[in-house]
């Protein structure tokens, strides 16, 4: 299972990922023109996550050279669920926000209804920060939810891999 850049061919796994009734509450189908914006600015990064040679995932990262060092894991999908490969993915992820983009730390939302989201989180060792209540108008189901909010700062994660430098 590896990382890589998403290219213009992946356009279509993505949002295919993205109208399916299983994530269509919570995930926004976007555009080729704005995949192709994700894919080339600076800010952002869209990956694929490959399994076996094949796309099995996508993520979208944001807020790429903030001053304050966060950055925001705003948007992933898997192929196939189940089997822990959400942990094992959020991991991935969580592991290339800190190694790859330099972040200090690595937030996210999810709404309250995605509860399988909310649960690969919080075992990749994210804390839940805060909801907004009310806050997202979500298309798929007609009506607004609430946006649960989570953080795991640099220091977090080098204690749970075990790479915080020894105390002086």
């Amino acid at each position: 299972m590896s990382l890589r850049p998403a290219l213009p061919d992946d356009f279509g796994f993505i949002r295919g990922l993205a109208q399916r009734p299983d994530y269509a509450p919570f995930i926004t189908d976007e555009d080729e023109g704005r995949l192709a914006y994700y894919a080339t600015d600076a800010a952002h990064r869209l990956l694929i996550w490959e399994e076996d040679g094949r796309a099995a995932g996508f993520a979208l990262w944001a807020e790429i050279g903030d001053p304050s060092g966060r950055v925001e894991l705003r948007r992933l999908g898997l192929a196939e669920v189940g089997g822990g490969r959400g942990l094992g993915f959020v991991n991935a992820l969580t592991d290339y926000g800190f190694q790859s983009l330099g972040a200090r730390k690595v937030w996210l939302d999810a709404s309250s209804e995605n509860l399988r989201a909310q649960k690969a989180y919080e075992r990749a060792g994210y804390r839940l920060e805060g909801r907004l209540v009310d806050h997202w108008f979500r298309p798929a189901l007609g009506r607004n939810v609430d946006v649960m909010l989570y953080g795991l700062l640099r220091a977090e994660w080098e204690a749970a891999r075990g790479l915080a430098a020894p105390a002086a």
